[in-house]
């Protein structure tokens, strides 16, 4: 209690000062008024004259002859009664954009309106509130400041929805000037819009960034009305943020992991900013840079935002995920002890966002999507890109001890199958994996490698895998046995151009570096085309086996009927018809052996055993 009277002694006495600069010296004061600590000596008169809440109290007490009133919560305090009481003292002094706010509210309280005096205080700062500070959008940014001390009182005096409306209105017309400035005639006459620099006409977006975050937040749903640009939007939420929480060394910070207690008062006003912000982006894609969305997730997870907020940020994430680089994954853990470096966590649910909007892509038609004359799909190409940057991530990973199995083959087996066309990058962060997790199972380690097609190795990658003794055994023998195909496909390079056979087995020996060459819809056309002639020769090869066993059954059924002096006969009019059965049709049927080998090779995974003419060793 003391504090509290030593902390107004110093108020009390600068009002008195004050006062006595402008208050008549010549009479004595007859009533004093208490506000907030602050004294003034005044004089009745000039006060009841023009406000009708003293007048109100003075008639009250009448009779006690009252010498002295305390005004409770006067909006703006001492100083704005003091500005209050020199209108009422007929003092001269300047409404502005700083005290305009401020002389509404207290012009209410002590009910300094028309009724009492002609020309009050509240219709002067009303009418400087309409005619000059609604007509600018810096003083109307300037009077949003004043109004966060004033609230609710501010919001039932219309201040603020009339200054916000304003800011609105002058934002929009900003935004269709400078989109008129850059109109322009072409050389063939025509009239187009040329290009404009970033938020060139956006000036008010540093102006906004003064304001308490939910005064921000109604001004920009108010612009957000008016129609302005999502990306002028976007560049407004940018700035406000480096503004409220890069200064705080909180956005983008990944060289360090300060110590964050979510239940500061200072973390809870930075909690709210970050949610704010992330309800406010627009909807439109790339509004706002990829980098800042990272930022934002960063801080969110740093913070302990709420669910939602960190969801929305990773959805976003996902949808564009596509131009995102390995330094905006690599979102720190802020976790206990203990736990991966890197919030892996995170970022697989981003991955799964991008492979579900990926799905919603594919569920049209295959025959419309994938021909090979039309236009490349972007959202193969996004799957290209994503795929390889998801490789590097899990190589940026792989060395944590405490990255779990499971984890790692979650976020290896989000994206498609399809997805690579290269497996070395894949290879790679597994072979890192393995190097650093070397107390992995057999078992581990052979679910861990079935994530690697090894016919889409490299030359390279092929090699260093055959040697590479932290494979299990089965992955190196798989691995052989492709770079035998490739080298086979290497002796078949020098075959006569008129012989199918090596042309085939080049196609499928090297389908991962064809497939890369190839654009994605090119190379599922030649699949379906290869799918359909292999169909018309499985077809042809039932027919002919059908027949054979006819002639089968036939010549059973013969050698059942016939007497033992005919059995020889008949033995050898079927040997002679076999034989020229076989000679006759050993050219057709050369094809459908060609064509067999073939599908033995394409997937030699669930062969059980494939015999070569010129090799003497099987693959399991």
């Amino acid at each position: 209690m003391d504090k509290h009277h030593q902390q107004q002694l110093p108020v009390a006495k600068s009002s008195r000062q004050r006062c006595s600069e402008w208050v008549f010296r010549d009479v004595p004061s007859d009533i004093i008024i208490d506000v907030d600590g602050g004294t003034f000596s005044l004089h009745k008169f000039p006060l009841v004259s023009r406000s009708g809440r003293i007048r109100k109290l003075v008639a009250e007490h009448r009779d006690s002859d009252i010498s002295r009133i305390e005004l409770l919560s006067l909006p703006g305090g001492a100083k704005s009664f003091e500005l209050a009481a020199q209108f009422c003292y007929g003092i001269n002094f300047e409404i502005t954009a700083a005290n305009v706010a401020q002389l509404c509210c207290v012009s209410d309280y002590l009910e300094m309106t028309e009724e009492y005096s002609k020309n009050n205080l509240g219709s002067r700062a009303e009418e400087y509130l309409e005619s000059v500070v609604c007509k600018n959008l810096e003083m109307c940014v300037e009077v949003l400041q004043q109004c966060e001390n004033l609230l609710p009182l501010a919001d039932e005096l219309n201040i603020v929805p009339r200054c916000i409306d304003a800011i609105a209105s002058k934002a929009c017309v900003e935004q269709i000037a400078s989109s008129f400035s850059r109109l322009e005639y072409s050389s063939s006459g025509r009239l187009h819009m040329s290009k404009q620099p970033k938020c060139e006409g956006d000036w008010w977006i540093e102006d906004l960034s003064v304001l308490r975050i939910d005064l921000y937040q109604r001004v920009i749903t108010a612009i957000k009305c008016r129609g302005v640009r999502p990306e002028s939007i976007g560049a407004s939420l940018v700035n406000y943020a480096e503004k409220e929480l890069i200064k705080k060394s909180i956005l983008w910070n990944q060289s360090t992991q300060p110590t964050v207690d979510p239940l500061s008062g200072a973390n809870s006003q930075e909690r709210l900013v970050v949610e704010t912000i992330v309800s406010l982006l627009p909807v439109e894609k790339f509004a706002v840079p990829i980098t800042f969305l990272f930022g934002m997730l960063r801080s969110a997870v740093m913070l302990d935002c709420s669910v939602s907020c960190r969801l929305d940020l990773e959805r976003r994430i996902g949808s564009q995920l596509d131009i995102a680089t390995l330094d905006d994954l690599l979102i720190p853990s802020f976790r206990h002890a203990g736990d991966t470096l890197f919030d892996v966590d995170t970022v697989h649910r981003i991955l799964v966002n991008f492979s579900q909007q990926d799905d919603s892509d594919e569920d049209m038609d295959d025959d419309s999507v994938f021909e090979p004359d039309s236009p490349p799909s972007p959202s193969q190409t996004a799957l290209f890109k994503v795929s390889k940057l998801v490789d590097s991530y899990l190589a940026e990973i792989a060395p944590d001890a405490n990255l779990k199995l499971n984890m790692f083959i979650a976020i290896a087996e989000t994206l498609p199958a399809h997805a690579r066309t290269i497996h070395d990058g894949l290879y790679r962060a597994i072979d890192i994996y393995l190097k650093a997790h070397q107390s992995l199972s057999d078992a581990d380690k052979r679910k861990l490698c079935k994530l690697i097609d090894f016919q889409k190795l490299s030359q390279e990658a092929g090699a260093h895998a055959a040697q590479n003794e932290r494979l299990p055994l089965q992955s190196i023998v798989q691995v052989l046995y492709y770079e035998q195909l490739r080298l086979r496909n290497s002796l078949f390079s020098s075959y006569p151009d008129d012989d199918p056979k090596p042309m085939h087995q080049s196609w499928r020996i090297n389908s991962g570096a064809r497939s890369a060459a190839m654009s994605p819809r090119d190379n599922y056309a030649s699949l379906r085309r290869e799918n359909r002639d292999l169909k018309l020769e499985l077809a042809r090869m039932r027919m002919r086996l059908n027949d054979l066993e006819k002639d089968h059954v036939y010549m059973k059924r013969n050698l059942q009927r016939s007497t033992s002096r005919k059995l020889m006969s008949s033995f050898s009019k079927k040997i002679i018809k076999l034989n020229i059965f076989g000679h006759s049709s050993s050219r057709e049927s050369s094809s459908p052996s060609k064509q067999s080998q073939r599908v033995l090779q394409k997937d030699p995974g669930t062969v059980a055993a494939v015999f070569w003419p010129s090799q003497d060793w099987i693959v399991s």
